[in-house]
């Protein structure tokens, strides 16, 4: 095996990727997943991805292989393995990856990484969903203390754990994560692009003439639905001239429909579809606090529409507030509604901050990104050599 600096040749090693569901589009983690893929084959870099849900034969962009598992109760579009080695263990060593890459701390990543100490394979892991703020948010306090400690058992035993936000980042050191690495995520410019604005899509939901406020994203209350819907509340009793436009589907539409009865819901959207919902609208609106990145705030940003996200969480950690975008206190619907306000008011203020977000969105490119991920891949496997410190540094 050798292995080559990005951009003087191809990689030469072979990658085995362990993911929650390869269900395209379904939510943020599976798009970032997808255009790795596109970079994968770009590089040609071995790879297989493992997962409980995968795409028909005919939909795979690469390979993939299946593992036994259940559904998960109130929520059809996702599904937990099995836990256990056995359901992929031929299938891994037949493909013999050179790294293991986590993208999910269930069942099926702890396995993954159980798998990677057996066999001395180096195992990396991306920390894509800050499921602790859940805990958080639903004020479960002991959830909150076992999860922290799951996760570290699980991370601290990777060679590397990716982060793509700078204050989620920072929490996990803070809580004695080791290891971690900084590497953000990127957009495709070409996808989400201001050429998409559309006056017709505009005509077409009968707000030609309304300052259209649009959120993307799964619905599911730990986003802050209820803020949303309480900012909802306090614009439409002072203002005519705002729209709410919902992009996105999940278990509490209906719910969230009721909270928000004016309000335009327009389902799952992808591709030109989604392109077009936010080029065309005028202000994006994110009050999760729950996110490691959020990939909808740098798609709003290069579509050039301003957005204003919440100081908690990893949505707000790319925003320069006041200059690519404003950031308004968590959970606080007065103050993302002042915030708001405040662009509708000072046009010069928005077009500047659209301006400034377009221009930082443009320089966050898949491939640079990519970039980075793959050299570190390379770094994890180079440095991999003495087996028998890795396996007492694991076990102390």
């Amino acid at each position: 095996m050798s292995v080559s600096i990005f951009g003087n040749s191809e990689y030469k090693f072979k990658v085995a990727y362990f993911a929650g569901t390869m269900k395209p589009g379904i939510d943020g983690v599976t798009r970032v997943l997808y255009k790795l893929i596109e970079e994968l084959k770009n590089k040609n870099i071995a790879n297989i991805f493992v997962s409980p849900i995968i795409p028909g034969i005919e939909e795979r962009p690469t390979a993939m292989y299946k593992v036994p598992s259940f559904t998960v109760p109130f929520y059809k579009d996702y599904r937990l393995p099995y836990s256990g080695q056995k359901s992929f263990d031929k299938t891994i060593l037949e493909f013999n990856p050179d790294i293991i890459h986590i993208n999910s701390p269930c069942p099926l990543g702890y396995a993954a990484l159980k798998f990677g100490l057996k066999h001395n394979i180096p195992v990396v892991a991306t920390y894509h969903t800050h499921f602790v703020s859940y805990a958080k948010y639903y004020k479960v306090k002991s959830l909150e203390s076992v999860s922290w400690n799951y996760f570290r058992s699980l991370y601290n035993r990777c060679e590397k754990v990716y982060v793509p936000s700078l204050p989620i980042l920072s929490e996990l050191e803070n809580h004695g994560f080791i290891s971690t690495q900084f590497i953000p995520h990127g957009v495709d410019t070409e996808i989400f692009n201001p050429r998409f604005k559309s006056i017709e899509w505009r005509r077409k939901l009968g707000l030609e003439d309304k300052i259209i406020l649009l959120f993307a994203g799964r619905l599911v209350w730990e986003k802050d639905l209820r803020t949303l819907a309480e900012v909802y509340k306090i614009l439409s009793a002072g203002r005519n001239d705002v729209a709410f436009v919902i992009a996105g589907d999940g278990p509490v539409r209906e719910d969230l429909e009721k909270l928000m009865p004016n309000a335009k819901f327009l389902g799952y959207q992808k591709g030109i579809e989604l392109s077009t919902a936010y080029a065309s609208s005028d202000i994006f609106v994110f009050p999760s606090t729950t996110e490691t990145f959020g990939n909808v705030t740098v798609e709003a940003m290069a579509s050039g529409i301003p957005p204003i996200c919440v100081r908690e969480g990893g949505a707000y950690g790319i925003i320069d507030d006041g200059a690519t975008g404003l950031i308004a206190q968590p959970r606080n619907a007065l103050d993302i509604a002042n915030k708001i306000e405040s662009l509708i008011v000072n046009p010069d203020l928005k077009n500047r901050i659209s301006e400034k977000a377009l221009e930082f969105a443009r320089l966050q490119s898949w491939e640079n990104i990519f970039g980075k991920l793959f050299d570190s891949y390379s770094e994890v496997i180079t440095n991999y050599t003495s087996k028998e410190l890795y396996k007492q540094r694991r076990v102390a």
